[in-house]
Order: structure tokens, then sequence, then C-alpha cells
């Protein structure tokens, strides 16, 4: 089997892995549509201890009413329920998902984007598909096609992206933020290996403050604290969005810089695509 092949044999899986999972959302039959979905609030919120690590989240325990019965379930989450919980406060409310007849499986999300219908497997299959098209074009025709595809999958990922949106409803709703005191109530301690075999640890702080309305809230602050691992015990100043207190920063300066960090990203991104493709036009 030669390389034309092997990449003709590449692409047409992810081909077909697309064609299935779309026509499964079309008939309603995905995981996720056959599944009960429901909403959970947070009852008890159990503060990560001093060292442990940042992988399971906060662990809370929820309670959710299964749609048809009215019966209610209270089940931890521990972090092996879906996605981890960063961010915790008493009567804190997310989706979930679960199988008819198994609440004990549950499903917790902090982001629905594309899961209702399913669509998270196909959409990722289509990108390796796409990856696949591009990779045959170059091989197949040379270096112009690469230029072309992959500045107009960049272009297309850049145009797509939800990070300028996300950044700026962070913005707004900062802008409005409260100015409370915190205190880091525990650090988490990852050891990490990367790809060059180097490892290092990783540390995270876990804050709580009260908001003005009384809510207690225990998150963990990736950004914005100094010297992370001797941060236990520090008092704080946490600027809080009133109308998300999931939104909170404890350097209003550092989060700025960060969130235009991103902004100045996704534009040199964009820029970068936009003059691969041109590039690619040019020299064909």
């Amino acid at each position: 089997m030669d390389v034309q092949q092997v990449l003709e044999l590449w692409w047409t899986v992810p081909a077909g892995l697309a064609v299935l999972g779309y026509g499964c959302s079309l008939a309603g039959v995905t995981r996720a549509q056959r599944a009960v979905w429901a909403t959970a609030r947070i009852v008890e919120v159990r503060r990560p201890a001093h060292g442990d690590s940042r992988k399971p989240g906060i662990q809370v325990t929820v309670a959710f009413q299964d749609p048809a019965t009215g019966q209610e379930f209270t089940l931890p989450n521990a972090g092996r329920h879906g996605d981890p919980v960063h961010e915790a406060w008493l009567g804190r409310e997310f989706p979930v998902r679960y199988p008819r007849g198994r609440p004990e499986r549950f499903h917790l999300m902090t982001d629905v984007f594309g899961e209702r219908g399913g669509l998270v497997g196909p959409n990722c299959a289509v990108v390796l598909l796409l990856l696949g098209l591009v990779i045959q074009a170059t091989v197949t025709w040379g270096y112009p096609w690469a230029l072309l595809g992959f500045g107009g999958l960049l272009t297309a990922a850049m145009l797509l992206s939800r990070d300028l949106g996300l950044m700026r409803a962070r913005a707004a709703l900062l802008a409005s933020a409260v100015a409370i005191p915190g205190q880091v109530v525990a650090v988490t301690k990852d050891v990490e290996t990367d790809g060059e075999g180097t490892t290092f640890v990783c540390h995270e702080p876990v804050v709580a403050f009260t908001t003005r309305e009384g809510t207690r809230v225990t998150a963990v602050c990736r950004e914005g604290i100094p010297d992370p691992g001797r941060s236990l015990g520090r008092d704080l100043t946490i600027h809080y969005a009133p109308a998300d207190p999931a939104v909170f920063t404890p350097d209003p300066d550092h989060d700025r810089r960060d969130r235009a960090k991103t902004v100045a990203l996704v534009v040199a991104s964009l820029l970068t695509g936009i003059a691969a493709v041109v590039a690619g036009v040019v020299t064909l």
C-alpha cells in the first residue's frame, strides 16, 4: 500500500463517522438525544484538601428531579460525572443528562454547546476529514494547496471561534465587579510530565469568598495569584460579577491583560490564515 492509498484510507474513516453521526442526529437517536435532561442544583460543597489534585475540581453533591416522574435524586459528583466544577456554591445550577432509568450515571455539564443535538462527535470527525483532505491535496498537488488548505482551515476556525464572544461577555460582567475580601483556603498540587520528559509541579489555589448577597463561593483560581504554591492562607481582594459569581478575579489588571492576549492571538491567527490563503492563490 503506497502513501496515496494510506491517505485515502485515513480520511475516508472520519468521513464515514461524520455521515453516521449526522444521520443519527437527524434521526434523534444519539446518546445525548436519547438521554434524560434535567437541571441539577448544588446541595453540598466539599472543599478540596490542601495538596489534593486539581483534576476532580470542587467536589459537590447535586440534586435533580426526573422530568417524567418527579422523583428527586441526590448524588455526589466527586469529579467523576462529566465536567469538573471549578466554582461552587449552594444552589448553583447545572444541566445534567443520564440514560433513562439510570440517574446514578448522570453527566454534569458546565457548557452544553453542541451537546443536546449530539453533534460534538460528528463535528470532530468533520475536522479530521478536512485535515485529511488538506494533507492529501498537499501530497498530490504540492505546497500551494497546503497554503490554501491550512490557511482556509485556520481562517474558518478563527471565524467560528467562541473565544472573542466569551472574552467580551467576561469583560461586560467584570465591568460592574464588586470587590470583597477572600482567602486562599487550599492549594492543589499535581506532578506532570511534558512531551520532552521534564517533570514539573503545577499548583492552583482554591479561594473562598462570600458575596454581598451572602453566597459562600469556593473556587479554583487559575490565574492572578503570584507564587501560587506558597499562597495557602493568603488574604485577597476578590473582584466578582454580581450577575455571576463564577466570573471573578483577584487581579483585574492581570485579567485584562489575559483577555487582550486571547484577542490578539485570535486576530493574529485570522490574519495568518488569510495571508496563507492569498499566498496559496498567488503561487498556484
